[in-house]
């Protein structure tokens, strides 16, 4: 018996991959690929085969083959998933068909653009802007474990995107700032060395923000880190109704 280090001989496991270069090609095409089958090999690994056996052009994004850095999302038979963390087992013998993430223009074959992605998070200031300037030898901002605990899950995110494919949203209307970032604003805004929660709540209570989501919960369910982005922006809409009501019915007490 093969160990599970080993090719299974005889055995293969067929890939159908979306190919497209935009700037040399009308529409895109799928290319077949017989793999190696091998249990403990991910998708990312037969991909990798492919590239390094087979077709050199083949363009794709991936770096730390540990469900860190989220750069190899794409979607397996049509599911975003972290191509990292999901096994040739699970499909085996079916075959698999790899594409780009979804709602994001394609740069060349599996490598999406994320502009729009990044453009949003520099517009919600997804880093931490200072209540008031400290030098360095005034020492670090001191935080205690119950003020971490407030917004530690969404530190979990690793910005791998398979939220705004797997949102509906997103995929109808573009200007929906999404998931991943309206999460992390949120986050930001929870730190208690942060000082930039009312800029970002003009945007996360815009039409653009919570808002605009209609709470399918599909980006809660395809996070492979359990950030649950759906709780973050249900949690948004509450704090924007209770801050409503305060300026409604407490004008001179609201903070």
């Amino acid at each position: 018996m093969a160990s599970s280090a080993t090719k299974i001989e005889g055995k293969t496991v067929t890939l159908e991959i979306f190919r497209y270069q935009p700037d040399d090609e009308t529409e895109p095409r799928y290319d077949t690929f017989e793999v190696p089958y091998r249990e403990d090999w991910v998708v990312l690994d037969a991909i990798n085969w492919i590239k390094d056996e087979v077709d050199g052009s083949l363009s794709y994004r991936w770096s730390c083959r540990m469900g860190v850095c989220g750069s190899c999302g794409m979607m397996v038979n049509g599911e975003p998933k972290l191509t990292c963390a999901v096994f040739l087992r699970d499909y085996y013998p079916k075959p698999m068909r790899i594409e780009p993430l979804e709602h994001f223009p394609v740069t060349r074959d599996l490598v999406i653009n994320m502009d729009d992605f990044m453009g949003k998070m520099e517009k919600l200031q997804t880093w931490i802007v200072p209540k008031e300037p400290r030098t360095i030898e005034e020492g670090e901002y001191r935080q205690t474990p119950r003020q971490l605990a407030d917004y530690k899950q969404y530190t979990m995110c690793i910005n791998c995107m398979l939220c705004y494919s797997a949102c509906p949203v997103y995929g109808l209307d573009s200007s929906f700032l999404g998931p991943a970032a309206l999460t992390l604003g949120r986050r930001y805004s929870l730190d208690s060395r942060d000082g930039a929660k009312d800029e970002r709540a003009e945007l996360i209570q815009s039409d653009e923000g919570v808002w605009s989501c209609t709470f399918v919960g599909e980006c809660s369910r395809v996070c492979p880190k359990n950030v649950d982005p759906a709780g973050a922006i249900q949690a948004g809409k509450v704090e924007g109704t209770v801050d409503m009501m305060k300026s409604m019915l407490m004008p001179w007490g609201r903070k």
